[in-house]
């Protein structure tokens, strides 16, 4: 990969690749998975954690001494063993829960996935008798002239009776380059007159692995597309799903509709019946229903239902808006709460601020949050009309049904029903009381 990132950590449709094969395994046993980690050792399990069992292999001597290493970890010896590599995955989990079940329905203690076609993408080939049972694996570099024309490959994801396992790792022989292989297995499973089984993909993007990138780009547009299509299929409208990009953990509601150039990224959800796009970039956000956002940024914000904002908004983390809520063009929001049916014009910024409901929030408003030293906070009351140009220089306070003139510079609280004006702003007339 020509990085200093550890392979399996480079993101794939924003998850790191070690995680498809973890969450896989986890939702397929229910148990722990073994992860046996060598390069990046470290930088792996700060990402993992507690979510999986450790065994590091070092140095490291082939995927025959990695699964040997990881071997004592096999409490139950009635179970099976499912082998996958982290920098494959493409493999969706019901290819993996079928290799389960024909294992389960083998009299012999392997099944592996191959997979056919004219790129061998450096697997081993998988030999048959005439009768079509497996007869051995061979490893590309080893491999005769003969063999190398063999069109059916070996992907290495398996599927063990554990106990044999255990027992027969230490029998595999040393390979000319001085690693033990994993597939050799095979072959001393045929030796001993048992029976080994393949399971053929006939999705064969699955065997796609990650060695360069390259490949990672390749398995980026697979997955995206995937993914697309799940969504596609659940009932949510992608105009255009060549430009539309989606992340892997994203939930989207039904009728929603996404526009071109749209970037939805993380844990987002997204509610029903919304309108996202063109070019929104949407990131670990939450959407009720019915929210439209145009042409606009939108990271770690809650919108509640029927909330619009854009074109060229951006709204950062801690923002809220409640229900009903309009955002302007070119307004941006900061750790501020704005209260149900409030209006935000163009060129306005909030920060760290609580809008009650009904606000109205004149063009080039900004709320001066900090000071040099700490951010402060402004606290402004239901139905308060904010003049275009007013500066809220925290902390300030803002009363219900409180109102500012053009320009006005506030810097101390006004009153609820009261009119300030000015630089700085001051009372001069009672409001009638509205709403």
């Amino acid at each position: 990969m020509h990085s200093k990132l550890p392979k399996v950590l480079h993101p794939l449709v924003g998850k790191p690749l070690i995680l498809y094969a973890v969450e896989n395994a986890l939702q397929i046993t229910g148990e722990k998975p073994i992860v046996v980690v060598g390069h990046g050792a470290e930088q792996v399990k700060k990402l993992l954690g507690d979510r999986v069992n450790f065994v590091e292999q070092n140095p490291p001597l082939g995927t025959g001494h990695a699964v040997l290493q990881a071997a004592p970890l096999l409490k139950r010896k009635e179970d099976l063993a499912l082998v996958i590599a982290a920098d494959m995955p493409l493999f969706l989990l019901d290819t993996l829960k079928s290799l389960v079940e024909m294992q389960m329905q083998n009299s012999g203690p392997i099944t592996l996935v191959s997979v056919g076609g004219t790129e061998s993408r450096g697997f081993g080939r998988v030999l048959r008798k005439d009768q079509g049972k497996v007869l051995a694996v061979i490893e590309e570099a080893q491999a005769t002239p003969e063999q190398l024309h063999i069109q059916e490959y070996n992907t290495s994801v398996y599927c063990f009776a554990a106990q044999w396992l255990s027992e027969n790792l230490k029998r595999i022989p040393l390979s000319p380059k001085g690693e033990y292989y994993l597939t050799d297995l095979v072959g001393i499973a045929i030796q001993d007159g048992l029976t080994v089984r393949a399971l053929k993909l006939s999705d064969n993007s699955q065997a796609i692995g990650i060695n360069t990138r390259v490949h990672l780009a390749e398995a980026e547009a697979i997955l995206r597309q995937r993914i697309n299509r799940q969504w596609m299929t659940a009932g949510v409208t992608l105009v255009d799903p060549q430009t539309t990009y989606i992340e892997a953990d994203v939930t989207l509601g039904m009728d929603t509709i996404i526009y071109p150039n749209t970037i939805i990224q993380g844990k987002t959800v997204v509610g029903e019946n919304c309108c996202l796009g063109p070019n929104a970039v949407i990131r670990e956000a939450h959407l009720g229903d019915r929210c439209k956002i145009f042409a606009s940024v939108v990271e770690k914000a809650i919108l509640e239902d029927d909330v619009d904002i854009g074109p060229y908004a951006h709204l950062r983390s801690g923002a809220h808006l409640a229900q009903g809520v309009h955002m302007g063009n070119f307004g941006e929001v900061k750790n501020s709460y704005l209260g149900p049916g409030s209006k935000m014009g163009h060129f306005s910024y909030l920060g760290d601020a609580t809008l009650g409901a009904k606000v109205n929030v004149g063009a080039g408003t900004i709320t001066c949050n900090y000071d040099g030293e700490k951010k402060n906070h402004t606290e402004i009351g239901d139905n308060v009309f904010l003049g275009s140009d007013t500066m809220l220089v925290a902390p300030v306070k803002i009363g219900h049904g409180g109102r500012t003139g053009a320009g006005a510079v506030v810097t101390k609280d006004i009153p609820e029903d009261s009119l300030a004006v000015g630089v700085p702003a001051h009372v001069i007339r009672k409001l009638e009381k509205r709403g």
